[in-house]
């Protein structure tokens, strides 16, 4: 799963990577959890747009804000079927900045949180759905969800999922709307990313706290 991640790359160059016209002030984060608002690239080429979404996708036939099941993340391989994703997944996607994210090995002392970047330390994007839900008093909430696909090597001895990380070049086809009935065409997108591409260091478990919320969290152990 991903359950935590890291954006702190500054708006000129999230605006610049994503080719958006532009990009509101954004706080440097480092420990973003599930249930906060975070920022998500949505829209065509002539024009994608930043907006805040919460994380944690509600279902638009949920009947409540609080759904009892916990859609934070999406599995690759059940995403264009299973009844709370299928329609976001034809009508419905985005992506999801990042620089960071984090995984927790299991090991004989308790969980040792890892954090994962691109090789080269710039921004990426997660492979998102969003979702808008409306309930009777006409509150309204757009949520969003991260999907996850199987670990690739580098990641394996730490945890057996990922989330999915797509390459700039088919931000569009991720994106495009006419896209919507090429299922294959969209799932062939969900795959690992390719391990030499990534670095993974283990790291302080200050960050198993969402409170702490500063560069300390991605700081490698000596």
């Amino acid at each position: 799963m991903c359950g935590r991640y890291t954006l702190y790359t500054s708006p000129a160059k999230i605006a610049a990577h994503f080719h958006l016209h532009q990009v509101q002030d954004l706080i440097p984060r480092f420990n973003i959890a599930p249930s906060q608002t975070v920022p998500v690239v949505r829209g065509e080429s002539s024009y994608r747009e930043l907006t805040l979404l919460r994380w944690g996708l509600i279902p638009h036939w949920s009947k409540e804000e609080k759904s009892p099941y916990n859609l934070i993340n999406a599995r690759a391989e059940t995403v264009a079927t299973k009844p709370a994703f299928r329609g976001a997944f034809r009508q419905r996607r985005c992506l999801i900045p990042a620089d960071g994210f984090y995984e927790w090995k299991a090991e004989a002392d308790g969980k040792q949180p890892y954090y994962i970047r691109h090789h080269d330390g710039e921004v990426f994007a997660f492979a998102g759905l969003w979702e808008h839900w409306e309930g009777e008093t006409g509150k309204y909430i757009d949520s969003c969800t991260i999907i996850v696909t199987a670990a690739n090597k580098l990641i394996q001895p730490i945890h057996d999922r990922m989330p999915v990380i797509l390459e700039p070049v088919d931000y569009e086809t991720w994106l495009n709307p006419n896209n919507n009935q090429a299922t294959s065409v969209l799932t062939a997108l969900l795959k690992s990313y390719p391990p030499e591409k990534m670095k993974a260091c283990p790291i302080s478990k200050k960050v198993n706290r969402p409170t702490n919320d500063d560069p300390a969290c991605i700081t490698p152990l000596p």
